[in-house]
């Protein structure tokens, strides 16, 4: 399975994003995804993930109520709004092993290359 992140780019604060990831088989159709970002000098973190289904979501609490994710036709979205600077930061997404959500990162199996965001002050 290969996946491609993408819609990443430079914005200021305050402003928006989508990015979208694209799976190059259907077999993404019976797992969650998840999105996770990597800034420089961090470790990945998990931002959000959905199920299989799209009827579960989870959140990290640094974007709930600023991110949404979404999913349909082999593809994740993840709609981006009021970004912050401590948003910077490359992102991936990911497909699960199960078809839930998880925010465990270990519970992911196959990673796309990732998407770059960075928010000016």
């Amino acid at each position: 399975v290969q996946l491609q992140a993408s819609g990443g780019g430079l914005v200021q604060a305050g402003g928006s994003l989508t990015l979208s990831c694209a799976a190059s088989r259907r077999t993404s159709s019976n797992n969650g995804m998840g999105w996770f970002r990597q800034a420089p000098g961090k470790e990945r973190e998990f931002v959000s993930s959905i199920s299989w289904r799209g009827g579960s979501t989870i959140y990290a609490d640094n974007v709930r109520g600023r991110f949404a994710i979404s999913r349909g036709n082999a593809k994740v979205y993840l709609q981006m709004n009021s970004l912050k600077p401590e948003d910077t930061a490359v992102y991936y997404c990911a497909v699960s092993r199960s078809s839930y959500a998880s925010r465990d990162l270990s519970s992911y199996q196959y990673w796309g290359k990732g998407t770059l965001v960075t928010v000016s002050s």
